[in-house]
């Protein structure tokens, strides 16, 4: 490289040295026509940032200056954003309006071969990070790009892919928490590389750690089940009392886009609970929910009616409050979710978190509802902001 240097340029070196290692020396000048490089190349563990050409300019004297980067203007809870944009032809009207935003000075880069602009890496990161469902948006501002939700669904984060990518030293992804339930259109993520100008290879890597497996983000649309309920108890099934668990069981599967197709009753007796399964079963159904009897008291026999309709993985307790007798168990492709009595008092429960998850496919296990632990404390809050709350994002 052969830099010119005076007095309008300005040169920025920013080196990082891993430990044990020898700091360049002015005999090891960086700039070519200063000395023998020779130097600097025999030194394998010093790692060389990069070199930045930079043309520094008053801003009077910019007329005619393409801009090299968004340039941001922030009023007070009014508005963040670009003021001007990167290639903006500065013009005579601009000066003011510039030197109000503090620009007193513009800069003009020349960029190596090896080096890109923060907007043209933004879009590189934020097209490896989409998966399936998610789109980049395609035009940078700041050096930032937004990623949507392409579909209604449940947004999935391999959150061991978003850390190494953020590992990456100077690029960042910040993302909403996986397992949410997302419209189509809404953002998701933000990404963007941290300086205006960096090196090519961090941003290759970057990208190459959001890409594996399809992408780091994704949305996973809900299928419409056709969903049986079973209510459990003597006390509903003899008519002592009225059943309230239906209504609230067949609103929740509504707001997700599923259907109720049938609603049966069974006492505290094991023999008809299995039966009431299989009778939902013979009609197509392929989910179903059972309230009632998940208790450890000896009438209740839910688990033991859904063992006898077949099923043979049975997964019962969560590290969920409220829902910590929820269970899950299979009978071959059918899933049934045993909700425990705690989802007649609280609006919120293990139910909500698992729901959306069944509907996208995924295949609860012990695992999972273990993992649903951190973050599973329900605050029982007077109002009920979820799931804008904490409830249920730590997993």
């Amino acid at each position: 490289m052969n830099f010119t240097i005076g007095s309008t340029y300005g040169l920025r070196w920013r080196p990082k040295r891993k430990e044990g290692s020898l700091p360049p020396t002015r005999k090891s000048p960086l700039i070519e026509g200063q000395g023998n490089t020779a130097g600097l190349r025999a030194l394998p563990l010093v790692r060389q940032r990069r070199l930045v050409l930079i043309k520094k300019i008053k801003v009077q004297d910019a007329v005619g200056t393409k801009l090299a980067h968004d340039v941001t203007e922030i009023r007070p809870g009014e508005f963040k954003g670009p003021a001007f944009r990167k290639d903006h032809i500065v013009c005579d009207g601009d000066i003011c309006h510039l030197q109000r935003l503090g620009k007193d000075h513009l800069y003009v880069l020349d960029l190596e071969q090896d080096e890109i602009h923060e907007n043209d890496a933004a879009l590189i990161l934020g097209q490896a990070l989409a998966g399936d469902g998610v789109r980049c948006e395609g035009d940078p501002k700041e050096g930032k790009v937004r990623l949507f939700a392409e579909r209604d669904g449940l947004l999935l984060v391999d959150t061991a892919a978003l850390a190494a990518f953020n590992m990456v030293e100077e690029v960042m992804c910040a993302t909403l928490h996986k397992h949410t339930l997302v419209r189509a259109g809404e953002m998701l993520a933000a990404t963007r590389a941290i300086p205006l100008v960096m090196k090519r290879v961090p941003i290759d890597r970057a990208a190459a750690i959001a890409r594996q497996n399809g992408g780091t983000l994704s949305v996973k649309p809900l299928r419409k089940a056709k969903v049986g309920v079973i209510i459990t108890g003597n006390e509903v099934y003899y008519g002592r009392i009225e059943d309230r668990f239906g209504p609230i069981l067949t609103e929740k599967v509504a707001i997700l886009g599923s259907e109720v197709t049938g609603v049966e009753f069974a006492a505290d007796d094991a023999e008809m609970i299995g039966k009431a399964i299989r009778n939902h079963l013979s009609k197509g159904c392929d989910l179903l929910l059972l309230s009632g009897g998940m208790s450890v008291d000896p009438d209740d026999v839910t688990r033991h009616g859904i063992r006898l309709a077949g099923a043979t993985e049975v997964h019962y307790g969560s590290a969920v409050l409220p829902g910590a007798m929820f269970l899950v168990a299979y009978i071959g492709g059918l899933t049934l979710l045993g909700v425990p009595a705690c989802a007649l008092y609280h609006k919120t429960t293990i139910l909500d978190l698992v729901l959306p998850r069944i509907l996208a496919g995924e295949h609860v296990t012990r695992a999972e509802l273990a993992f649903l632990g951190h973050g599973g404390l329900c605050r029982d809050c007077e109002e009920c902001t979820y799931p804008h709350c904490p409830f249920g994002k730590g997993s």
